[in-house]
């Protein structure tokens, strides 16, 4: 989504959804605050840090070539993991809710509760982005700076403000990927460059189709496929090779992405 308005890539985009996991943590463990409901004062905070990052670092990069905005949020990343690591240290965390120990049955099937909640509440929050740009003024706002940023300046739109205002809202599903990844992974400060690279190169990038919503879905979908039926058929290990697999292939016959436009 931020692509898709701004035209810059995140590349910070692990090491936030690192820092939302550290927030959950916290939570956790000074109010006994559950990440479903933790999600909420999290996702704020980040609407708020993602605003005012593209606002006042990110912003003034966005006309410039594509190397200088890669540099600056890869420097981004690099501050944001090297503060994580100062801050919480390298020992790993989690959070464990006796209530997502059980399984849940269905036929022959065994349904782990964490995955089958956060997979809901990431349906829940797709739907709710694809909500506000459809039937919201704002969104309409962001799609028409998609589509045409110089049309929009003509107008009257302030592009400015609503480039921030994706980027905020990228950062809230940012922050609810954190409250959710932390109950099903342990925490470390060196997860997020891995989660960046899936995300962008494999899933959004390739998969989805830059700047396509529709496609970065479907291409979570079949990532989370293919890792899933490579670790049960094959080895676990296997599952990051079936994902670039999978890249290789779409890069070999659909460049564009799955459902993506020209660029």
């Amino acid at each position: 989504m931020i692509f898709g308005v701004a035209r810059v890539v995140n590349f910070a985009h692990g090491e936030m959804m690192t820092l939302a996991m550290y927030a959950s943590v916290i939570l956790f463990s000074a109010f006994e605050l559950n990440p479903f409901i933790a999600v909420i004062p999290i996702a704020a905070l980040f609407f708020v840090l993602g605003y005012g990052l593209q606002r006042w670092i990110v912003n003034p990069f966005v006309t410039r070539p594509e190397h200088s905005q890669f540099m600056l949020l890869l420097a981004i990343a690099i501050i944001l993991t090297n503060a994580q690591l100062i801050a919480f240290g390298p020992d790993a965390r989690s959070v464990r809710l006796d209530s997502l120990l059980e399984s849940i049955e269905l036929g022959p099937l065994l349904i782990d509760r964490g995955k089958l909640y956060a997979a809901l509440v990431a349906l829940a929050t797709a739907a709710a982005l694809f909500s506000c740009f459809r039937f919201t003024r704002t969104g309409t706002a962001i799609r028409a700076c998609a589509d045409n940023w110089l049309g929009a300046k003509v107008v009257g739109l302030n592009v400015n403000q609503l480039y921030a205002i994706a980027f905020g809202l990228g950062s809230v599903c940012v922050a609810v990927a954190g409250c959710m990844m932390i109950l099903l992974v342990d925490l470390t400060p060196a997860i997020g460059p891995g989660y960046t690279l899936l995300a962008f190169v494999i899933v959004i990038v390739i998969v989805g189709g830059l700047g396509s919503m529709n496609g970065a879905l479907l291409g979570g979908v079949l990532i989370g496929l293919s890792e899933a039926l490579a670790g049960l058929f094959i080895l676990p290990s296997a599952k990051s090779m079936f994902s670039f697999a999978l890249l290789i292939l779409v890069l070999l016959l659909r460049p564009r992405g799955l459902l993506g436009g020209k660029r």
